[in-house]
């Protein structure tokens, strides 16, 4: 007989991976957005925008390992673990 941790296992993985493609888009597009608004401010054309796209692509494959790693824990505490908490 299944416990509910185990039947709802899948169900949980599946939720967990749709939201990759919303984090490795998402940080980008809002670095390019605020990089575009910094240099126009202080017309520094290509600068900004540059780094903070750089920096929203860091922050996404940074957050698609969190997510990975919560989708690949062996049971439900897995969440408790990536706090680090006791």
């Amino acid at each position: 007989m299944k416990t509910d941790k185990d039947r709802y296992r899948g169900a949980r993985q599946a939720g967990l991976l749709t939201t990759i493609p919303f984090l490795m888009a998402v940080p980008p597009i809002a670095g390019l957005l605020i990089g575009r608004y910094l240099d126009n401010r202080f017309n520094l054309q290509p600068l900004f925008t540059i780094v903070f796209m750089l920096l929203g692509f860091a922050a996404g494959v940074r957050e698609v390992r969190l997510v990975l790693k919560k989708a690949n824990a062996p049971d439900e505490d897995g969440d408790k673990r990536d706090r680090k908490t006791p």
